[in-house]
């Protein structure tokens, strides 16, 4: 459900978008869609929506989930303060070289890596496997932030608005059915296997 929810920001900012130059009639309120402006403006709202409802659900407010909101808001808000719609399209690309920075780091900082704190709870893992899963979404990060910048400077802003929601969504899938394969071989009908001891 939340994993769902995740998207929905994504949806209707496509979905706006689509809509350039149709008008919106609420009572004695209308206004006119403007492009990509007005899509920001909605993926905007409804980010923070989203934020609401996940502490609702969980009363917690995730720190992803939170760092997502403060760069959408920021570059959605720098995208219609000055009209630029490059602001807007650079945010996947330093939010996620943000998080590969921040996931890379970890595997040099203290004992466990970011994948090892986050799913540790959950999990036991080798040591060798939290590295290799910490890897992968690095990997997936610098990634998704080079392809962003290909497709918003090589091709039209309608195909980079269509990029962002088809990419977020494949992008996902492939790296939760990547982790599933690192992961499943060590897992068992009697609980994940033990961790390898440490060279410390």
């Amino acid at each position: 459900m939340r994993q769902l929810l995740e998207f929905v920001p994504i949806a209707l900012f496509f979905i706006v978008y689509q809509m350039d130059g149709d008008t919106v009639t609420l009572g004695q309120w209308s206004h006119t869609i403007d492009g990509i402006f007005t899509a920001t403006a909605v993926l905007m709202a409804a980010t923070l929506v989203q934020l609401a409802i996940n502490y609702a659900m969980t009363r917690e407010i995730e720190k992803r989930g939170l760092w997502m909101a403060m760069a959408v808001i920021g570059f959605g808000g720098l995208t219609l303060a000055f009209r630029n719609e490059l602001f807007i399209q650079w945010k996947p690309t330093i939010f996620n070289w943000v998080l590969a920075l921040v996931f890379g780091a970890s595997q040099f900082i203290g004992d466990r890596n970011l994948m090892e704190r986050t799913l540790g709870s959950q999990i036991v893992l080798p040591k060798a496997i939290w590295t290799r899963l910490n890897l992968l979404w690095v990997s997936n990060f610098t990634i998704v932030g080079a392809l962003n910048l290909v497709v918003a400077y090589g091709f039209s802003e309608a195909t980079w608005v269509s990029y962002k929601l088809y990419s977020a969504i494949g992008f996902t899938l492939l790296l939760t059915i990547l982790t599933a394969v690192i992961v499943s071989p060590h897992l068992t009908e009697d609980g994940p296997d033990q961790p390898e001891p440490s060279d410390s």
